[in-house]
């Protein structure tokens, strides 16, 4: 794994190359090659952040901002002091102000809140709500489910890339079905069967507006199958007190060299990173695995979920994991 001390280049998932020069007191940062910001870094014990010369724009700041927390995963302020007002960094909420005049503050718990560039180009968080009643529960209307890739970004821990895309039937169904066949998955998931009923069982999920079928891959290689579904129209809606955003996950990975406590903290912080941003109006994320299922339970405390208690499904024995939204933030070690 990649020595985050030694970080010399983070990729964006625009395809842009963030190269920086830095040491104990200046940070240069170029982007595809030209130079975007020459920073005065000041430590006293926070993070002090001053312009050495021009004016930067919000990518600019955006791109520092990153880049200090990428390489710092333990810092959870910066201290930016900037001659002018940075409006654009302020309405985005990129900057906050801070009490002394000409000071702003980047808090990391609001910096991984920001959309953008993760999301692409999805519109969930700014679907109107309305009020609808379907199979006797009342939800909020959800939005068209999307398609293709939703979420990209680069784990400077790993050197990879995680990205999320919503499944593809003709092109996922035979990887799908010798995962469900596996003797590891099929022992948690119970799904075994054929290309038909694999087939099948995903075509149904595909017209359900409150589940979306996902596909986890590492530099683009496919390793596992993730469902998020909005948990208010779900069957464990009865078992807690639902939010009208809560999404909930079930999880497999498919692939054997794609296991370990790693590989799981980058892509199961991606999937709930990938949900909170979203829908902002997402407050938690649950979870629902077998109560005897310790590793994968583990795997989840470690990223900071909690087990509310132990309930009966009528297939299973289930613990349910929660996550709520102000905890995935509050020093969040994304990097």
């Amino acid at each position: 794994m990649p020595n985050l001390n030694d970080l010399a280049a983070l990729c964006l998932p625009t395809g842009s190359r963030l190269l920086a020069d830095e040491t104990e007191n200046r940070l240069s940062l170029c982007l595809d090659g030209q130079s975007l910001i020459q920073l005065q870094l000041t430590r006293n014990p926070e993070l002090m952040v001053q312009l050495q010369e021009g004016r930067p724009d919000s990518l600019a700041l955006w791109s520092a901002c990153y880049w200090l927390f990428a390489r710092d995963p333990a810092c959870q302020r910066l201290t930016w002091k900037l001659d002018e007002q940075p409006t654009q960094a302020l309405l985005s909420g990129l900057l906050i102000p801070a009490p002394v005049s000409g000071e702003y503050h980047c808090e990391r718990t609001l910096f991984w809140q920001l959309p953008q560039p993760w999301l692409g180009q999805s519109l969930t968080g700014s679907y109107p709500q309305q009020m609808v009643i379907s199979a006797g529960k009342r939800h909020p209307l959800r939005p068209v489910k999307p398609q293709g890739e939703v979420y990209r970004r680069f784990d400077a821990r790993l050197g990879m890339w995680i990205s999320l895309r919503t499944v593809d039937i003709d092109l996922d169904l035979a990887r799908f079905n010798r995962w469900q066949n596996s003797a590891r998955v099929a022992s948690f998931w119970q799904e075994e069967g054929s290309l038909e009923q694999h087939r099948e069982y995903l075509t149904k999920l595909q017209a359900d507006p409150h589940t979306l079928t996902l596909i986890g891959c590492f530099d683009d290689q496919p390793f596992a199958y993730y469902e998020a579904y909005w948990a208010k129209e779900d069957r464990i809606a009865p078992f807690y007190d639902a939010g009208d955003y809560d999404r909930g996950i079930h999880m497999l990975v498919g692939e054997e060299n794609h296991r370990g406590p790693h590989k799981v903290a980058s892509w199961l912080s991606a999937l709930v990173h990938y949900l909170f941003l979203d829908d902002p109006r997402t407050q938690r994320v649950v979870a629902e695995p077998r109560a005897d299922n310790a590793r994968m339970i583990g795997y989840m405390q470690d990223q900071r979920f909690h087990c509310e208690k132990e309930f009966d499904f009528p297939h299973k024995r289930a613990a349910l994991m929660a996550l709520g939204r102000e905890r995935f933030f509050d020093r969040c070690d994304l990097s």
